[in-house]
């Protein structure tokens, strides 16, 4: 605990801090304790006891600390609401933190942006101001255990530690079988977040009733109107990911209910539900049972949360010809389950790729692969858990063609050879390769190629795993350093740096991972002569490294 501690304890007594001198390990410890009473309460069915432990985190100095902390650290941090405000400096994220108070709190509008869908549509978001953004991250901190203790076990979309991996390997566990399922119902739920029952929320959902009527209930501005929201939970909310995965769980306890597995007809009928948000797949042993029993329930279900299936994508197909799954193609060739990254994501993929070389027809060589590689690298790692070598080999060979032609058409009066030994060279046994050096540093950079990517096979995640629960402490560190070497890969400085740390930052004592970044710090700094030697760096969480930096 470092010497900032005692600032906490006295902070709601109105002792002055700065954000740079709050003790992050304390605060992180002290939500988390509550949240582990949260779930253990949930789990006894005493919910007015989980009523009081939510009551005591949304109004807790730590509680509120993190909140703002998730706000300011995210992606959209730059993205301000209706009032235009942002809390980008410490002084801003202070005084932010001071102005989260239930008592007159009444949340702003939702600024209305648009941003554009695969299919060539637009998709509504609201985007929260920052107060109500960081309210919405603080009950989300007290609603999470409960969602996470109550959820449906194969329910694998916006929970945490949990993945689109870990769906796609339980689907090819229920499937891969000579014996399994030869039918699949895809499921799609027509605009779920924008027509979910309030009045179902209010009803059902375990949390402070005011606070989430008023975020129901805000409305939203689009080109100087208010509009009212009669139905939905903005998509841009904090906490509207948690919020919507509550109205849909129990969907699939409802469809065991129907037909029990224990049961003869349960076993017969090979019935499995797996959902990734609002889309879903179950699986059946005929064509009739899932059109004329599970389809009919699951309508039935959605029907009472204001929800209803889309025709168009709510169809039942057999494995033998395949049907695409959260960016997968699944299909079974000649009894053997083949599930590869689908056509349509590798087309938009490749445009992408192909729009982002002709925006930088002037561009240094440099500066074009430093651009290419983060998307490239990012891509293949999604589909590296699935048999995606062959589309891997497709993809590096469209590139190429696309940098040969980016290449030629700089030097439309230079021989081929001059191109090709200017911008394409020979490194480890490979030709064609596509690297430039940096005039300022002499360090080369080399474009990423998706077939670099390892195959590895994905360990799915337990059903009954919960990250709130202490008896799961262990469970889940493991599964954090196994993600985090992964991510590692290949960098022997960085993964020497994070084992002798043993995955710690060295600030605040808290797990250093993919998910929450780091920083390299020198332990004697640059500017006083520090080198660049492993003995010199330490992996930080990024908010640590300021803070460091702050108060050296």
């Amino acid at each position: 605990m470092n010497a900032a501690s005692p600032d906490i304890a006295c902070a709601s007594s109105g002792t002055e801090i700065s954000w740079h001198g709050i003790d992050w390990a304390a605060c992180h410890q002290s939500v988390r304790r509550l949240q582990a009473r949260i779930v253990k309460a949930t789990k006894e069915g005493r919910w007015g006891k989980v009523k009081a432990l939510q009551w005591l985190l949304t109004h807790s100095w730590s509680g509120k600390a993190e909140a703002v902390k998730r706000v300011t650290e995210n992606d959209g941090k730059k993205t301000a609401g209706v009032d235009r405000v942002t809390w980008s400096t410490p002084k801003a994220k202070m005084a932010g933190l001071k102005s989260l108070q239930r008592r007159g709190y009444k949340p702003l509008p939702l600024r209305r942006i648009y941003i554009p869908k695969s299919n060539g549509g637009q998709r509504p978001l609201g985007i929260p101001a920052m107060r109500d953004r960081a309210m919405q991250a603080l009950y989300r901190l007290a609603l999470d255990p409960v969602a996470e203790t109550t959820g449906d076990r194969n329910s694998y979309g916006f929970r945490t530690s949990r993945s689109t991996a870990d769906a796609m390997e339980k689907v090819h566990t229920v499937l891969s079988w000579k014996r399994s399922a030869p039918w699949i119902l895809e499921g799609d739920i027509k605009g779920c977040f924008d027509n979910i029952s309030h009045d179902w929320m209010l009803t059902h959902i375990p949390m402070d009733k005011a606070m989430l009527k008023g975020w129901l209930k805000c409305g939203f501005v689009e080109t100087g109107r208010w509009f009212d929201t009669a139905s939905g939970t903005p998509q841009g909310g904090t906490i509207s990911p948690t919020l919507a995965n509550m109205v849909l769980d129990g969907m699939e306890e409802m469809i065991e209910r129907m037909i029990p597995s224990s049961t003869r007809k349960g076993k017969a009928a090979k019935i499995n539900f797996i959902r990734y948000a609002d889309d879903f797949i179950v699986t059946g042993v005929s064509r009739e049972i899932l059109e004329d029993e599970i389809k009919p329930a699951i309508e039935r279900f959605l029907a009472e949360r204001g929800l209803r299936l889309s025709e168009a994508k709510t169809t039942v197909t057999r494995i033998d010809g395949g049907f695409d799954f959260l960016g997968f193609n699944v299909r079974k060739y000649d009894g053997k389950l083949l599930i590869k990254p689908g056509k349509k994501q590798v087309k938009r993929f490749l445009e992408k790729i192909r729009a982002e070389i002709d925006a930088q027809k002037t561009a240094k060589q440099i500066n074009l692969i430093g651009l290419l590689n983060p998307i490239i690298r990012g891509w293949a790692n999604y589909y590296r858990h699935k048999v995606s070598s062959e589309t891997f080999g497709r993809v590096d060979h469209a590139i190429w063609r696309r940098l040969w032609q980016w290449a030629k058409r700089r030097h439309p009066k230079k021989g081929l050879r001059w191109i090709k030994d200017k911008y394409f060279h020979s490194r480890d046994a490979r030709n064609w390769v596509f690297a430039a050096t940096s005039e300022a540093t002499g360090k080369t950079l080399t474009l990423y190629r998706a077939s670099d990517t390892k195959i590895v096979r994905h360990r799915a995640i337990k059903g009954d795993a919960n990250p709130y629960d202490p008896e799961w402490e262990r469970y889940f560190e493991e599964r954090t350093d196994l993600k985090t070497l992964a991510s590692l890969h290949g960098r022997k400085k960085l993964t020497a740096i994070w084992r002798s740390q043993k995955g710690r930052c060295h600030v605040c004592c808290e797990p250093v991972t993919k998910d929450t970044g780091w920083n390299l710090h020198h332990v004697v700094w640059k500017s006083l002569g520090g080198k660049d030697t492993r003995e010199n760096l330490r992996m930080l969480h990024p908010n640590c490294h300021r803070q460091l930096h702050v108060n050296p």
